[in-house]
């Protein structure tokens, strides 16, 4: 008897969104501990992209399924796994191999129930986003009422999901980004003030708003120039946030600077964390909380079926996503 098949988004050679093609493969079966998931949605990210040019520090062996992210109905569940059943609507984790329209999660994956009303799409686009802006703006930096938080590369899923979530713990919200039409919606999920890098100076706008005092925390995804202007946007004792280099590479930082201001740089990796410092992880806890009340709820501006994967990552490589891109397995 042959096995059922399921179609996967399939890298078998690095380089541009291009090399990306379709297969046919068994669907899975769990094993033990096992969930597998009828993908409903999964979420591209700018580490999918990195990792199918083969920049990103991961590195799959040829061929592999991207993906890291994704939310569907649990299909089937293995032995001994008793907190999943099927028909369960789920966001999960995994890396890589969320391109697919079924995927297995094992039991030290990550699965979380879809909050109530939500969409598989916005699910997708929740868990990565949502962790990276709590690891940070809590774990990190400890975003507290009254500070001033600054925002960078706002429209993207990860500024975003920063944008809110710093809006949920009672900061006031500096959003920057490169684009008047997608600056207009971050605004609209909480930003209290936004700023065109592109066509205005952020630090002298940051020191107007703030009466010359500047930013307390910053969170940066972007890197090069942006980071190394931030630390004049920095005030006093002030936290930078080193989420990240979209804008290609690494940062110059002036440690006189860093000094005089006597300021916090911070790396942020959220998953290396909590495989380093396990006991960290008790504040995803919060997670579905914060989902339940619409904190950290993700913006879908692009929604692709599996055959236009490769036009998923290249919108997010032309800058044209607010928020999340998702591809759908349905």
């Amino acid at each position: 008897m042959t096995a059922p098949l399921m179609r996967a988004i399939v890298c078998d050679r690095l380089g541009d969104p291009s090399v990306l093609k379709i297969e046919e493969r068994p669907i899975p079966q769990p094993g033990p501990g096992d969930v597998v998931v009828r993908v409903g949605a999964a979420a591209v990210n700018f580490p999918d992209v990195l990792t199918v040019s083969g920049e990103y520090q991961h590195k799959p062996d040829l061929p592999f399924v991207p993906g890291m992210e994704g939310a569907g109905t649990v299909h089937a569940v293995g032995a001994g796994r008793q907190d999943w059943k099927a028909g369960d609507k789920v966001i999960f984790g995994i890396r890589p191999g969320a391109f697919a329209q079924y995927v297995t999660v094992p039991r030290k994956g990550h699965l979380l129930r879809l909050p109530e009303g939500w969409s598989f799409a916005e699910g997708a686009g929740f868990r990565i986003a949502a962790t990276t802006a709590y690891h940070s703006l809590v774990h990190r930096a400890a975003l507290r009422q009254g500070e001033v938080a600054l925002i960078h590369g706002a429209a993207g899923g990860v500024g975003l999901a920063a944008v809110q979530l710093a809006k949920h713990l009672g900061a006031r919200v500096i959003a920057t980004g490169g684009d008047d039409r997608r600056l207009a919606l971050v605004k609209q999920h909480g930003a209290d003030e936004v700023v065109n890098y592109r066509t205005s100076d952020f630090v002298a706008a940051v020191k107007e708003l703030t009466g010359g005092k500047g930013a307390d925390v910053i969170y940066d995804p972007v890197g090069g120039e942006v980071l190394e202007k931030s630390v004049r946007a920095a005030g006093y004792g002030a936290r930078l946030l080193v989420v990240g280099f979209t804008s290609g590479g690494p940062s110059k930082l002036m440690s006189n600077h860093v000094l005089i201001k006597g300021l916090s740089i911070l790396g942020v990796r959220a998953g290396e964390t909590l495989l380093r410092l396990p006991h960290m992880g008790y504040g995803y806890a919060e997670l579905p909380k914060l989902a339940a009340l619409g904190v950290m709820r993700p913006h879908i501006s692009h929604r692709f079926p599996m055959d236009r994967a490769a036009d998923a990552f290249r919108v997010l490589l032309d800058r044209q996503v607010v928020g999340k891109a998702v591809i759908e397995m349905e």
